[in-house]
């Protein structure tokens, strides 16, 4: 498999992978600052490629910060290879993922966060906003990154297939077919409320787990995709009545 690197917006790196017998891509991001920050440590096959591809762009044992979405093989698997690798690499993730999972599965003691509490990276910061259940674990978080208005969706807008490394084009269609496929997302009540909540960030970009990061109204994208799932939450109400 081949590792690619793009920049997709101004210091972030995106180390994307596409698997063919999943028929998606895994995107890793990589926020170069004073204090590097790697979102996806991604899964433990993969971790050689990648870490060659990091070098590429910054000396892997300045990493500094390892988060991702929810604790999942293909968001955190190689999350202690990392650390291995980068003496000062500590995972920053939510306080109930840290407590569910994390503390007891990373060689080192991860820095719990909590819900819009920021990370001062030096040049970039993140702040993390706490997802339970969207798209899906109750561990379930993202990081916006303010300087660039990037937010790191995880796994929402998954998109079957390969791509570009960004696109401009919709990319709200693509994701309620993945979902028609693979029903990964956990449909909730809550569901759309949340991800309302992350448009009125307005990001400029979406950088994206499953799908090419997206540049563009990421405010009416995310809104469009609430919409969409609050749709599907309501037509199973109705068949179920």
């Amino acid at each position: 498999m081949e590792i690619r690197t793009d920049e997709v917006a101004d210091g972030i790196y995106r180390f994307s992978t596409f698997v063919p017998d999943a028929g998606i891509v895994f995107n890793q991001f990589l926020v170069d600052a004073d204090e590097p920050l790697l979102f996806h440590a991604g899964m433990r096959g993969l971790f050689p490629l990648v870490a060659e591809a990091m070098a590429g762009v910054i000396p892997v044992e300045r990493l500094r910060w390892i988060s991702f979405g929810h604790y999942e093989a293909d968001e955190c698997g190689a999350m202690n290879d990392w650390m291995t690798v980068a003496p000062n690499a500590q995972v920053a993730h939510t306080a109930l993922g840290v407590m569910v999972s994390v503390a007891d599965q990373a060689i080192r003691a991860p820095r719990p966060l909590a819900d819009d509490e920021v990370l001062d990276l030096g040049g970039k910061r993140v702040r993390h906003l706490a997802t339970p259940h969207v798209p899906h674990g109750w561990d379930a978080g993202v990081m916006y990154e303010e300087t660039t208005g990037t937010l790191f969706a995880g796994d929402l807008f998954t998109a079957l297939g390969d791509g570009p490394a960004t696109t401009t084009d919709d990319v709200v269609g693509p994701a309620l077919a993945a979902e028609a496929v693979f029903g990964a997302t956990c449909l909730t009540a809550s569901t759309a409320p949340t991800i309302r909540r992350l448009a009125g960030l307005e990001p400029a970009a979406l950088a994206l787990m499953h799908a090419p990061a997206y540049r563009g109204d990421g405010a009416a994208a995310l809104t469009a995709l609430a919409d969409g799932y609050a749709g599907l939450v309501a037509d199973a109400a109705a068949a179920s009545a």
